[in-house]
């Protein structure tokens, strides 16, 4: 039987990554805002969509290799820090979340593994 707590941990990184995923979605919005046609602007709200896209394939990844998503979440805020280094106030708003699902992946791949040893 499971625990609120095991639920939690459980659940919490999954909707949280797609969560993310959807926030970070959400910048893909500005290719409209430059006063293009839906038609010109479409392209470019593509373009600005993969970073999305790809943090919802790491979720679909992590569902079943929590341990595996955890570092690629981990992966993904290193590489945007690394790339946004003269924005700390960007790396805050896009890496900080992004540490978070990783470690919470983490924790409960570690819990998992715990309750299968015990």
């Amino acid at each position: 039987m499971t625990t609120g707590f095991e639920k939690l941990l459980l659940w919490s990184p999954r909707i949280l990554g797609v969560g993310v995923s959807l926030f970070v979605g959400l910048f893909a919005l500005d290719a409209f805002s430059e006063g293009k046609s839906f038609i010109q602007a479409l392209p470019d709200f593509i373009i600005h969509l993969l970073p999305a896209m790809l943090l919802l394939a790491v979720v679909a990844v992590s569902w079943r290799l929590p341990w595996l998503g955890g570092m690629l979440f981990i992966a993904c805020a290193v590489a945007y820090a690394a790339v946004a280094y003269r924005r700390l106030d960007w790396i805050a708003v896009i890496s900080g979340p992004l540490t978070l699902v990783g470690v919470l992946f983490l924790a409960s791949w570690i819990h998992g593994r715990r309750l299968g040893a015990a």
